[in-house]
């Protein structure tokens, strides 16, 4: 199979690396500022499949155009910047029987998915309470810059947005259950920042000069808390932060049960954390001998042998690359449809800071 990458940046390149892995895959990597590039990949009878590792706003027509040209498509997250056209595309990939993914790799370093068959076993109890933190330092100051920064670019929510919605999809998906209605508050510390004259890579930028800057007025968030409800009993909260100073990239996640509870950092992402009422604590390293067999195969090193974010991103395509070629393969992956899940939360959130109230989700 062929796979073209869309985009040469950070993404891009994680992307790239992570096809290289699978060893049956062929990987060639096209900038999206190209277009005949582009074209050309979208006519290629050879490319099986495309991955979009561009700036938000490209997503929609770079995932429809691949849709219609009959690729499978899989988008790095959000999936759009809004809901409808994330339906669309879900819609456009399901009539078109196109195997289509969004990027929400998190879900699969193997201690994640050690919670997620601990809940499922029963281990957990009922689940009560979900709560944590994304939480990153790497927008602190007004010279940081980077296009998520703007709103037509980025979308309407940023931290929320880009990292947010990780936390909310890892909430989700270990718990079992589904996020009902929020409260949002968002906050932007920086009213304006200093965009350099030049392109900046993510998590780059830290060695311009005064004069290599211009002052810009910035509507998107720094920060936002929200607390939420997941059904009829179970309450939760969470913050996203890029201006956490000391915080390079930490998902912390605590879902608590009645019979046990369990709590991850992925600054840390071999160890798991699990606590008791009436006997001791535990914290364990990641081991697939000593995991539950339905979460051993997302480890491919025993234990001792870290696994990290670059793995996560070879357990995606890995599942996603099987299911190509093997239509009866039921999707281990997160499809378009959870790309939307996730918009409509956002929209929610938005929705919901603007109101200064609780907001359905749709």
């Amino acid at each position: 199979m062929r796979a073209a990458v869309l985009g040469t940046g950070f993404m891009g390149r994680v992307h790239l690396e992570g096809l290289r892995r699978l060893g049956n895959v062929e990987a060639l990597s096209v900038t999206s500022r190209d277009e005949a590039a582009v074209r050309a990949v979208m006519a290629d009878p050879t490319v099986t499949a495309v991955h979009i590792c561009t700036p938000n706003s490209s997503h929609v027509p770079l995932a429809k155009s691949a849709l219609e040209a009959g690729k499978h498509v899989l988008c790095e997250k959000p999936l759009a910047t809004s809901s409808a056209d994330a339906a669309m595309l879900t819609e456009l990939a399901n009539a078109r029987g196109l195997r289509n993914a969004t990027c929400h790799n998190l879900r699969y370093y193997p201690m994640v998915q050690h919670m997620r068959r601990m809940r499922e076993a029963g281990e957990l109890g009922e689940i009560l309470v979900a709560q944590g933190t994304y939480s990153q330092d790497w927008l602190l100051y007004d010279t940081d810059w980077n296009w998520r920064i703007e709103s037509n670019i980025g979308g309407a929510l940023r931290a929320l947005g880009d990292i947010g919605s990780h936390w909310c999809d890892m909430a989700e998906h270990v718990s079992g259950l589904r996020i009902t209605s929020v409260c949002a508050d968002l906050q932007t510390f920086h009213k304006t920042r200093k965009r350099p004259k030049g392109i900046v890579e993510t998590f780059a930028g830290k060695t311009l000069a005064p004069s290599d800057y211009d002052e810009i007025p910035i509507d998107t968030e720094d920060f936002a808390s929200v607390i939420f409800r997941m059904g009829d009993r179970a309450r939760g909260s969470f913050t996203a932060s890029q201006v956490s100073a000391g915080c390079k990239n930490r998902l912390s996640i605590e879902i608590y049960g009645s019979k046990a509870s369990v709590a991850w950092n992925q600054e840390r992402p071999d160890e798991l954390w699990i606590g008791h009422r009436n006997s001791p604590n535990q914290t364990i390293v990641k081991d697939p001998s000593l995991m539950h067999g339905a979460a051993r195969s997302y480890a491919d090193l025993p234990g001792g042998h870290s696994e990290g974010y670059d793995d996560t991103f070879k357990q995606v395509f890995r599942r996603f690359y099987a299911s190509i070629a093997d239509p009866t393969v039921a999707p281990e992956y997160p499809q378009f449809a959870d790309g939307l899940r996730q918009l409509k939360i956002l929209e929610a959130e938005l929705a919901s800071h603007k109101a200064h109230a609780w907001v359905e989700v749709a």
